[in-house]
């Protein structure tokens, strides 16, 4: 059963494999390219918890500035952080850098996935995919559509995340010695456009004769989740803090560590410390509110309240003044974008 569940779905991934600008086309032999593990590995990080499209041009981007691992290496943290802005979760960012600096200490990547998984940054996962994709090693790829796929394959009715461990094992069962890269993509693809969350294709899929969650009636039900829990709510103040009329902004670099940490931001009242803000303006005098922003991270929901100030004194602590027509060149983190675009809108 096993072995036919990999060549049906391999027979299935040669005909319907998503055309990916960090692919190659079902069944190609592994390019001899030192550059090709680093883009399997750039985007395996920048696909963590974010969508194929939102990755699309940041993954060109990157590949334009940094074409190689090395080159990555060498870049500053400030450009790195700045280009990777709006993509968010910025801490794959930071580990992002840290990898690079260590895969090009050691001239390149390692080759299994024992290996990739001392890089600094490179979870069970990401070191499975990167050997099965980019070095075709035998390695279980299990991410969030992999596990949708299999608990239902196999019924696994364990809530989440107790599944995990016989999800994964489950795996590792129909995972073929060949073509292990093709085979990982070929989950993926399914869980993604087949077995999808809500309302599974099973009329198209290439395992539903070998799926038991479908022949129980209810695939839709797997895995099973623990409830939601709700996030808090936090409120804060961000300033918007210019001067020459207007033309240039005060900007600043948070913390290397915490939330958003190393992004170029506004400053701010201590949101991220505090549950409803409790630091002091930045300067002394007649703040104007402009309104306010809204933001959900995956620990809570923020209304940020954004408040400005014209001025010829130089604010506290470190930072640079910005030229506010070459804001969207900042790379600030989405949250201090929104306030900008309000800020501006509001000063016009």
């Amino acid at each position: 059963m096993t072995a036919s569940i990999s060549e049906n779905l391999l027979e299935w991934y040669d005909r319907n494999a998503r055309d990916l600008p960090w692919r190659l086309p079902p069944g190609s032999a592994l390019p001899d390219d030192p550059a090709w593990p680093y883009r399997v590995w750039l985007s395996e990080v920048m696909l963590q918890q974010t969508t194929v499209a939102a990755v699309k041009p940041y993954f060109a981007k990157f590949l334009e500035i940094w074409p190689t691992v090395e080159a990555l290496a060498a870049a500053s943290d400030d450009d790195v952080m700045a280009a990777w802005a709006g993509l968010g979760y910025y801490s794959r960012a930071r580990n992002l850098l840290k990898c690079a600096r260590a895969v090009a200490g050691q001239g390149g990547f390692p080759a299994t996935e024992a290996e990739l998984r001392r890089l600094p940054g490179l979870g069970d996962y990401t070191a499975a995919a990167v050997a099965a994709i980019a070095f075709g090693s035998h390695a279980v790829v299990v991410d969030a559509n992999v596990e949708r796929v299999v608990a239902r394959l196999f019924a696994i009715d364990e809530p989440l995340p107790g599944a995990r461990k016989a999800i994964r094992a489950a795996a590792a069962t129909i995972t073929p010695d060949t073509r292990a890269g093709d085979f990982a993509q070929a989950m993926m693809d399914l869980g993604s456009h087949v077995c999808t969350t809500r309302t599974p294709r099973c009329l198209i899929c290439p395992l539903a004769n070998a799926c038991e969650g479908r022949k129980a009636g209810e695939p839709e039900r797997l895995p099973v989740k623990p409830p939601k829990k709700q996030v808090p709510e936090r409120r804060g103040t961000a300033f918007w803090i210019t001067r020459a009329r207007g033309t240039q902004v005060w900007l600043v670099t948070r913390p290397a560590q915490g939330m958003l940490g190393g992004m170029r931001a506004l400053p701010d009242d201590g949101w991220s410390a505090q549950a409803d803000g409790s630091g002091k303006v930045p300067l002394a005098g007649e703040w104007r509110r402009l309104g306010v922003v809204r933001h959900g991270f995956t620990h809570a929901q923020l209304t940020l309240e954004v408040r400005a100030l014209e001025t010829l004194s130089q604010p506290r602590g470190e930072g640079r003044w910005w030229p506010v027509k070459r804001i969207g060149e900042a790379g600030l983190a989405t949250l201090f974008a929104k306030a900008a675009r309000l800020a501006i809108a509001a000063e016009g």
